[in-house]
């Protein structure tokens, strides 16, 4: 327990949607949430955030562990697990935030990848709870919004860059 009364309790479910259109081919931007590496580069380092652990195990039933120290030195993690993967087409899974130790919200994701042209729209789906009061479904839109952009920067680096 947190040792918060019941008064201090609660839950707020919210559902959000972000669309991205991408300059590169289905099959490059799953590469992108797939790759250990490369997923680390624009999910868990950030200027304004001091990674601490990063663990990537992209499989069905795999799981996915980031913790890092913002300004300040709030400390946040997320730990997520994989729950369906269709290559170049659709990745779902569920995942918890926490600050600080406490809890933020548990969510269910889903992120789907449809041709257009040469390039790629992403729709991402995310139903969350949002649970007393640490975080708002829009704040994690926001947060998830800059998460996309940083993909977008990945996705123009020259893949042979390595």
């Amino acid at each position: 327990m947190t040792g918060q009364s019941d008064a201090e309790r609660s839950v707020t479910h919210g559902t959000f949607v972000i669309e991205r259109t991408y300059d590169a081919p289905p099959a490059r931007v799953f590469a992108a949430w797939a790759d250990p590496v490369v997923k680390a580069r624009w999910f868990a380092e950030d200027d304004d955030w001091q990674s601490v652990e990063y663990d990537l195990d992209f499989r069905v039933g795999g799981q996915e562990t980031s913790r890092g120290i913002m300004p300040g030195g709030a400390e946040f993690a997320y730990h997520a697990h994989y729950q369906d993967i269709v290559p170049d087409r659709r990745i779902v899974y569920a995942y918890d935030m926490h600050m600080d130790g406490k809890r933020l919200s548990v969510s269910l994701s889903t992120m789907e990848l449809t041709a257009a042209g040469a390039g790629t729209v992403l729709t991402y789906t995310e139903q969350g709870a949002f649970l007393d009061g640490h975080d708002t479904p829009a704040q994690r839109e926001g947060g998830s919004a800059s998460i996309f952009d940083a993909l977008a920067a990945e996705l123009r680096r020259d893949p042979t860059d390595g």
